[in-house]
């Protein structure tokens, strides 16, 4: 009876951990100054347990699928890959999420030396 109590106990405990990762999943906007120049991505984010998947789109960059997604309470990471001028970009993206809003953070890696600050909005 008490390894049922026990294994009953661990159980609740990693189901409540699982389901303590933000609901994300579906449509959000963001937009970000970049140089000055003001842009716009759509990002699909679906969400299975801590992992996050989907696909983002921009006028500038086109369609990038979302890769090595995880959310962590609402903490959110992932990368994508995208076609910039010819040259392949990789993009690390961190941030959280707060109800209807998440603040992300884009390195766009060692070649561009920059960050872009993206809020996105629940679409």
């Amino acid at each position: 009876m008490k390894r049922f109590i026990v294994l009953a106990s661990i159980l609740t405990g990693i189901f409540a951990a699982v389901s303590m990762a933000a609901d994300i999943s579906g449509t959000w906007k963001g937009t970000a100054d970049f140089q000055g120049q003001p842009i716009s991505r759509t990002f699909v984010f679906k969400v299975d347990g801590n992992t996050l998947t989907g696909e983002t789109t921009s006028e500038l960059l086109g369609k990038s699928a979302i890769e090595n997604g995880k959310i962590d309470g609402d903490n959110i990471s992932f990368t994508i890959t995208a076609s910039f001028q010819g040259n392949e970009l990789k993009m690390t993206y961190k941030g959280k999420s707060s109800g209807d809003t998440i603040k992300l953070t884009a390195d766009l890696g060692a070649d561009m030396g920059q960050t872009i600050e993206w809020t996105l909005k629940r679409s």
